[in-house]
């Protein structure tokens, strides 16, 4: 996956691949098993994708052209018009009146909640910290089955309408794509095996966050599913992954059975995928669950701070599973105390799926 370097380190990630939704092995099932039409579409999906990822190697940043005051919000959605060509058109800023269009809307309310929870819990102003702006493209190629985050910017494709549909649908995904732009500012963890497994994760860890703040569910109401509604009508399965439960997401005829692990004991050892990041996730993914259910109320008012205080001060590029379970172990502590209840749960989470600490 190709990286892009940035020479201001102070008010850049050191670098940041660009990051999909939807993982490349269902993607290659997709153009394995479906249909002519089907298989076109996967194909054209993963060419835009490397495409994508050769144009980030001369994009320039546009998170470094200045701060913005702590709490103020910069919405910018755009319109592809099913080009490939990026921002596209701009059709709604901020402030700006609904659109008649469902994706604008749901881009601009989406990447709303997710800078709200990221201000409003954890105390951050934005993706960068300085107040990035939230750009969007919507309606990026044709029947494009993707969304990503590339290091400047939201893209979404309107889905083929048979296996997925529109990616703006899911506010989690919204939530989880934005928070590897924090990730990269942070703990820059490298997108290769358990690191990238870990960036995946907190990936989805966030994007949860930001569906059950925003429906005010607590930890045992969330459904703690990632793209729930993303999977068209007919498919077999519920969304694109089970933190609660991995490798129960969907088992269908054309996207193949969920493969992720929810225990070590199961953890994937592979070339495809950097290494299985979108699969491996599902181990740390279910350690969090089980301290968030563990802990009981808000996910986001325990589980979360430590997640987050985690990632921004503890993990590094390199860091392992065992690294993370350790470090979140540790602020649980500092947060919390010695042999308290929080912390307990942290450690009991991460040894449900295997990993002792």
């Amino acid at each position: 996956m190709a990286m892009v370097t940035h020479n201001d380190s102070s008010s850049a990630p050191r670098f940041c691949p660009m990051y999909c939704i939807v993982p490349p092995h269902m993607l290659k099932e997709i153009a394995r098993r479906g249909s002519a039409g089907q298989q076109a579409w996967a194909w054209q999906t993963l060419t835009l994708s490397e495409q994508m990822r050769g144009q980030r190697l001369a994009l320039s940043v546009i998170a470094a052209m200045g701060t913005t005051a702590t709490g103020t919000k910069r919405r910018t959605i755009y319109d592809a018009g099913n080009g490939s060509r990026l921002p596209g058109r701009m059709v709604r800023g901020e402030g700006d009146p609904r659109s008649k269009d469902r994706a604008v809307n749901e881009a601009y309310d989406g990447s709303g909640a997710t800078y709200d929870l990221y201000f409003t819990v954890f105390g951050r102003n934005s993706i960068d910290e300085r107040g990035m702006r939230l750009d969007s493209t919507v309606h990026y190629g044709r029947k494009y089955d993707n969304a990503f985050w590339n290091g400047q910017q939201m893209v979404y494709g309107d889905g083929d309408g048979e296996l997925f549909n529109r990616f703006t649908i899911a506010i989690d995904v919204i939530g989880h794509e934005l928070t590897h732009g924090v990730t990269d500012y942070e703990a820059g963890l490298e997108y290769q095996d358990q690191p990238g497994a870990l960036n995946e994760s907190f990936s989805d860890v966030f994007g949860s966050l930001v569906k059950q703040y925003k429906r005010r569910q607590t930890a045992k109401e969330a459904d703690w599913l990632i793209g729930k509604g993303l999977l068209a009508r007919g498919v077999k399965g519920k969304a694109l992954r089970s933190m609660k439960e991995p490798g129960t997401a969907y088992d269908d005829d054309i996207l193949g059975k969920d493969p992720q692990p929810g225990h070590m004991r199961d953890y994937v050892r592979t070339r495809d995928d950097n290494g299985g990041v979108h699969i491996n996730s599902g181990i740390p993914n279910r350690a969090f669950c089980e301290t968030a259910i563990g802990l009981g109320g808000n996910a986001w008012a325990k589980a979360g701070q430590i997640w987050y205080v985690t990632l921004r001060d503890k993990l590094r590029p390199n860091s392992s599973f065992k690294d993370a379970a350790r470090w979140t172990v540790a602020v649980a502590r500092e947060l919390y105390g010695v042999g308290s209840l929080e912390q307990k749960a942290v450690r009991g989470g991460w040894v449900a799926v295997g990993i002792g600490v």
